[in-house]
């Protein structure tokens, strides 16, 4: 008897170790897509969401200090940056003054222990692909370690799916781009097949606060945790009201039919539906995913379900080989971590500053965060140096690569804390202590080179001194 895509695809997980709870969230969403279901949210089945803000919440210090102690950290550590041209861990990239994501990360937990007397062990969800380096990486830290628990544990993967029959795709020339990662949300089953669930909640572990290794705003901030252990409920997400960088990204709603809170992203939203989505006073949050969890309320939930939550399913296009746009067409199936506040009974999400979201997803963000827009503390904790973060679009063909951005900015980035916004369009090169204000815009010829210490956008604001300029990042420690 012929095996159908998908028994073919189970076969192939379980040859490679994949456990049968991410087995059968995969035949889960499987099935969604062979029904031809595409997990999109109609703009008429929703409604904007509002929500309490953090900075009108009052949390007594002696709570905070205990919630933060008996919390976890998690960093979604499985993206390898391949948008940027990236072939290991984003996070090992540099932020400035030799330090990487991965370094801010661990001098953050190492300072929130010191300052409330917590164990708070750090964690990484890695990929197959993105574990060896970063256990690397933190061997400079020898006290992040807390007891015998693991500095990491690892996602799942899954077979990406021919685009014309939903089979595995083959791909010989590296059998490693035959799998995907299944999405955030294997957050759930991971911690639960690896073991770590029952062992942190034995361990006297009650909350973990989980958020992407790409954002350093997300400090484990024991304010935070103080809500969270007070308003009793099983998961909360934190939200920012969105920006014009948040136009093509994904938001919170209501959905009409039962009241539910949902996360739609933009591979859920349908084409007529883009202007709705791109619509900031309409629907006003979006995730930062910085999540917060109750894990016996986890644990709980998985039990109910079997370790397979249902949540909604994304299928991503893309071609089998990222950097060879004429190599197959697959899909990847995927879900959303902040998707489970729909099976979350009483789920909360509360609105925080935009100093607590800082991601970085293209050369772009990591352009701002470069440049003297953000200075970064003792504490490791970033802080907003600008009176707002200027948005920043640099042209694709030529920045978009991490070898490419590096390249064309050698002598470090220009100074934006007095921009509003900055466009580059065209191949050009800088040249060093150029500084941008007001709305910039830079449109030249391929080949064009910034002189030094140029200053570019409003004529009012030709000029700075010297003390305009950020100081370097500390460097690591180690």
């Amino acid at each position: 008897m012929t095996m159908t895509g998908l028994d073919q695809a189970r076969a192939k997980m379980r040859a490679a170790g994949v456990d049968e709870v991410a087995t059968a969230t995969f035949a889960d969403h499987y099935v969604h897509l062979q029904r031809g279901e595409t997990g999109m949210i109609p703009e008429s089945s929703i409604e904007p969401l509002e929500m309490e803000s953090l900075s009108d919440v009052r949390v007594d210090d002696a709570v905070a200090a205990e919630a933060i102690g008996a919390t976890v950290v998690i960093k979604l550590n499985g993206g390898l940056g391949t948008s940027m041209g990236m072939d290991r861990a984003k996070s090992l990239l540099e932020i400035g003054g030799g330090l990487t994501f991965l370094d801010v990360i661990a001098q953050q937990v190492l300072h929130q222990r010191e300052q409330y007397g917590a164990r708070l062990p750090l964690l990484l969800m890695n990929s197959f692909r993105t574990s060896a380096d970063s256990l690397e990486a933190l061997e400079r830290y020898p006290d992040l370690p807390v007891g015998d628990l693991p500095l990491e544990f690892l996602q799942s993967k899954e077979p990406k799916l021919r685009a014309d029959d939903l089979t595995p795709v083959d791909w010989p020339a590296d059998p490693e781009l035959e799998w995907c990662p299944p999405g955030h949300a294997d957050i759930y089953p991971a911690l639960r097949s690896s073991g770590l669930l029952d062992r942190l909640i034995a361990d006297g572990y009650r909350y973990a606060f989980v958020s992407n290794s790409d954002n350093l705003g997300a400090i484990p901030d024991a304010r935070v945790a103080g809500w969270f252990a007070e308003s009793g409920a099983p998961l909360a997400i934190e939200a920012v009201r969105r920006t014009a960088s948040d136009r093509k990204g994904g938001h919170f709603a209501r959905r009409r039919s039962d009241g539910a809170i949902v996360l739609r992203e933009t591979a859920q939203t349908l084409p007529e539906d883009r202007v709705a989505l791109a619509d900031l006073t309409r629907h006003q949050y979006c995730s930062t995913n910085n999540l917060w969890l109750d894990l016996a309320a986890l644990r709980d939930v998985l039990d109910e379900h079997d370790g397979v939550l249902g949540l909604p399913m994304i299928a991503n296009h893309k071609t089998v080989d990222p950097s060879d746009p004429s190599s197959p067409a697959v899909i990847q199936l995927e879900s959303a971590m902040g998707s489970a506040i729909e099976v979350f009974p009483n789920a909360r999400t509360i609105a925080v500053g935009r100093d607590r979201f800082v991601p970085v997803k293209t050369t772009d963000d990591l352009l701002v965060l470069r440049s003297d827009v953000y200075a970064l503390s003792p504490e490791a904790a970033l802080h907003l140096v600008s009176d707002a973060v200027p948005f920043v679009e640099l042209d694709r063909r030529h920045f978009r690569l991490i070898d490419d951005f590096d390249e064309r900015f050698p002598d470090g980035v220009p100074s934006l804390r007095d921009a509003t916004s900055f466009t580059v369009i065209g191949d050009v090169h800088f040249g060093a202590g150029v500084r941008v204000h007001g709305a910039a815009v830079v449109d030249a010829v391929d080949g064009t080179r910034v002189a030094e210490n140029s200053d570019l956008g409003d004529a009012a604001h030709s000029s700075v001194t010297p003390d305009d300029v950020a100081t370097d990042l500390p460097r690591a420690a180690g």
